[in-house]
């Protein structure tokens, strides 16, 4: 099973990105998902999770700014970041399990970087 995440860049403070996170290497529908995020120095910290039934969790520095969405027919998952602030730059990881399975999966993470 692999996580492809993708979507991050450089954008100025303000501007807005959407990350994108698909596995692949499975028929298994993903069950939990999640995206976590470290900066340099920091420990990495969840962002926002999204489970099978649709409850969203976010982190209190992103509520407001920050959606998690899933595409159960393409085994996918994003995260629409708008109202991007300079803390928020890090790299942004996706995480999922998978209905049937107890092994968690990480993508290869993505870099965000927002100027001031």
């Amino acid at each position: 099973v692999q996580l492809q995440a993708s979507g991050g860049g450089l954008v100025p403070a303000g501007g807005s990105l959407r990350l994108s996170c698909v596995a692949s290497g499975t028929r298994l529908s993903m069950n939990v998902m999640a995206w976590y995020r470290q900066a340099p120095g920091q420990q990495r910290e969840l962002v926002a999770r999204l489970s099978a039934t649709g409850r969203m969790n976010y982190a209190d520095s992103v509520k407001g700014r920050f959606t998690i969405t899933r595409d159960n027919d393409k085994n996918a998952v994003f995260l629409q970041m708008n109202s991007l602030k300079p803390e928020d730059t890090a790299v942004y990881y996706c995480n999922a399990d998978f209905q049937g399975t107890t092994a968690v999966y990480w993508g290869q993470g993505t870099l965000v970087t927002v100027s001031s």
